[in-house]
């Protein structure tokens, strides 16, 4: 008898910031798979197994949850934030469309989470307000000159800009390139936005700009607002306002 997959988005680190459809498919789930740390945030229940794996093997844990699922069990992927945004349900159905005959036949669910950008933004006012894009900066699945001409795109747009993984151990000087080439197309004074470990004990947000923005303030555990022409500070006793203007004008690069 084949089983069932759920892939849940947990949110960005808060318990009350998981949505309780996602609480019910975790509860449900007879097996959970997904990143050590990302279990590590999900509550243990009497009977449930636990299969971790590493952060860079997505593929492999995907095909890992299909085969528990197509062998009858109810199962459980986990993914930080939303789980479709730069997260695992792409790599699940990914492993649909290249792997065993038997993964088409497992019933599947994608339930949605609030993605980190959506908390960091909620912080600080409403910094994605008007259009922007996403760029992840990890270059382990794609070559880094199409991040740079993806930024370059972006950037010439007049796009809001978030950056998701934006350094690591083994990639520290990514986000201090990208940040050069975005301000190839921004003035100086364009706001920007580091929030760290949001809705988590240890969050910090600061607002800066682009000019005084300095890579080595982020980790992995950083995203990043690029604001456009239409950003606008509202300043203010606490921590200012950072909000897009929803009408904007046409910036020639």
């Amino acid at each position: 008898m084949t089983g069932r997959l759920v892939i849940v988005g947990l949110g960005p680190g808060a318990p009350e910031l998981m949505t309780p459809l996602a609480d019910d498919a975790l509860a449900a789930a007879t097996d959970l798979v997904g990143y050590a740390s990302y279990l590590a945030r999900v509550p243990e229940r009497p009977g449930q197994a636990r299969h971790a794996s590493d952060n860079r093997e997505e593929l492999a844990r995907a095909g890992h949850a299909l085969d528990l699922a197509a062998s009858g069990k109810s199962v459980a992927v986990v993914s930080s934030g939303d789980p479709g945004v730069i997260a695992m349900a792409s790599a699940v159905f990914e492993a649909i469309e290249t792997g065993k005959p038997s993964w088409r036949e497992v019933e599947v669910t994608v339930v949605p989470g609030v993605s980190a950008m959506l908390a960091a933004a909620a912080r600080v006012g409403a910094p994605l307000g008007h259009d922007f894009c996403v760029v992840s900066l990890s270059d382990n699945l794609k070559p880094w000159d199409l991040v740079l001409k993806r930024l370059d795109a972006a950037a010439a747009a007049d796009f809001v800009i978030v950056l998701y993984n934006p350094a690591s151990k083994a990639r520290p000087w990514q986000l201090g390139e990208a940040l050069a080439r975005i301000a190839k197309h921004r003035a100086g004074a364009t706001p920007v936005i580091f929030a760290r470990a949001v809705s988590e004990r240890d969050e910090s947000i600061d607002i800066t700009t682009l000019a005084d923005a300095d890579a080595a303030r982020a980790d992995m555990r950083t995203l990043i607002i690029v604001g456009s022409s239409a950003t606008r500070v509202v300043t203010r006793g606490g921590r200012p306002f950072v909000y897009a203007l929803r009408h904007a004008e046409l910036v020639e690069p």
